[in-house]
């Protein structure tokens, strides 16, 4: 649902309203497939498809993934995309096309730039499930060579601060860099903490809450529901409940893409 944070209906024709859209976890498409993957998609993937929710700016997929023990995604291909993928727990190996052989552990961040083409797989090979977030940013540079980069960030032990995952925004330093004139962080804020996220009125921005509550522009948001906000200068968080989250930053509009 779409909550205006501007009471006068009655705007000049260069005025907009600021927007705020709640999808709450139960809205969300959830999908399982067979027995090792249970998922839920922020966005149209695979068999779940609305017309009205294919991407945010550049964001094409937002997916929250568990994959269960011994099982994975097969080598595929993909072309002209940013795939970056965040290892919540457990352990994922990672193999590709340009000869690449990674394990992936929690607190590791992986970014693919398919660029003209390559192929991938992603295998859970431990006894445990694995938690993790794949995001794929459509390209500010079609036509780039494929290329791949994989960090620790060690973001699970950040405490009432933003932590940048992987970025296109060369501002930011000592993470992952992609195609896309954007960033992900990660967020951890205490039980009755405040945390301001200064943006402009040409960015939107999504946050998406791992655990806990938020008050996010006086919005209510609970665990594995999200909101998306545009025309902002300010994302204001208040945490109602210890909270774990995530928060990216995108470009209201991008050529190239």
């Amino acid at each position: 649902m779409w909550h205006s944070l501007c009471p006068n209906v009655n705007l000049a024709p260069q005025q907009h309203q600021t927007m705020i859209k709640l999808i709450t976890a139960a809205e969300q498409h959830q999908a399982n497939v067979g027995d090792w993957l249970k998922s839920r998609y922020l966005f149209s993937f695979a068999e779940y498809y609305d017309p009205s929710n294919v991407q945010f700016g550049p964001l094409r997929v937002f997916n929250h993934d568990f994959v269960g023990a011994g099982k994975g995604f097969p080598s595929h291909p993909h072309t002209e995309m940013e795939v970056v993928s965040v290892v919540l727990n457990g352990e994922l190996t990672h193999k590709d096309s340009l000869g690449n052989e990674t394990k992936l552990g929690a607190g590791q961040v992986q970014r693919m730039t398919a660029g003209t083409g390559l192929k991938h797989s992603e295998t859970n090979n431990t006894e445990g499930e694995v938690e993790l977030l794949q995001f794929w940013f459509l390209p500010n540079k079609p036509g780039v060579a494929p290329a791949y980069e994989s960090m620790n960030i060690d973001f699970l032990d950040a405490k009432d601060k933003f932590v940048p995952l992987v970025t296109g925004q060369k501002v930011l330093e000592n993470v992952p860099f992609m195609n896309s004139n954007s960033t992900v962080y990660y967020g951890n804020l205490s039980q009755g903490q405040n945390l301001d996220f200064k943006t402009f009125k040409i960015r939107k921005t999504l946050l998406y809450v791992l655990s806990g509550s938020l008050l996010i522009n006086n919005v209510e948001v609970d665990q594995y529901d999200q909101v998306r906000l545009e025309d902002l200068d300010v994302v204001a968080l208040h945490a109602t409940g210890a909270a774990t989250f995530i928060l990216v930053d995108v470009p209201a509009t991008e050529v190239n893409y």
